[in-house]
């Protein structure tokens, strides 16, 4: 019962923060609010519907509306408090780094749940994390983050890899989820803040 709690608020804070990010993402390219809301969505249950498809499972969304719901919540947020968070330079890009992570932890404990060993968990874990945002880029007709050079999906492999030593450890499943959450944000974080990255391919 307690994992169960867990998992559903980090899968609504995930929801929530995500589908914040695509909405700034829209709105700067001045699309209308219908156009933000399927963005929202598309970035909120995209990696997760991946995730649940190879699975085998039925996707998160379809069997509870919060997710369609909180996206709503989500653009009315924006809508209500876009002058607020205007001046944040950063603002969407730190919803998306909490997305990142939050979702992350959930597709490892729904891959785990499932009986998946954690090499596959982990794998599952950065698709839940990093596809919705693929799928935003690509309707916003973006060069897709993870193909860039500023570290994206390897925080959320990183992530993964922290909340596997941590449940071998044999540490609490909340200290387990915290410490996985910290690395996620803090490698993104200081990847952007001192410039890293991973080596760039060469063609000559």
């Amino acid at each position: 019962m307690e994992y169960d709690i867990i998992h559903q608020v980090i899968e609504f804070l995930g929801t929530f923060a995500f589908a914040i990010s695509g909405i700034r993402h829209a709105a700067a390219k001045h699309f209308d609010w219908f156009g933000g809301y399927v963005c929202g969505i598309a970035v909120a249950i995209g990696g997760g519907t991946i995730r649940d498809v190879m699975l085998g499972a039925t996707p998160f969304w379809m069997t509870n509306p919060f997710y369609i719901i909180c996206t709503a919540l989500a653009l009315l947020f924006v809508v209500v408090f876009s002058r607020h968070i205007e001046g944040l330079k950063n603002t969407w890009f730190v919803f998306d780094t909490l997305g990142l992570a939050l979702f992350t932890i959930a597709g490892i404990q729904k891959s785990l749940a499932f009986g998946q060993p954690y090499w596959v968990a982990i794998i599952m874990g950065c698709i839940t994390g990093a596809a919705g945002g693929v799928i935003r880029d690509v309707l916003l007709n973006n060069e897709p983050v993870i193909f860039q050079r500023e570290i994206y999906a390897m925080a959320a492999i990183l992530g993964g890899i922290t909340y596997w030593l941590s449940d071998y450890a044999g540490l609490p499943v909340e200290v387990t989820v915290i410490a996985s959450f910290a690395v996620t944000c803090l490698m993104r974080f200081l990847a952007v803040r001192y410039h890293l990255s991973l080596p760039v391919l060469k063609s000559e």
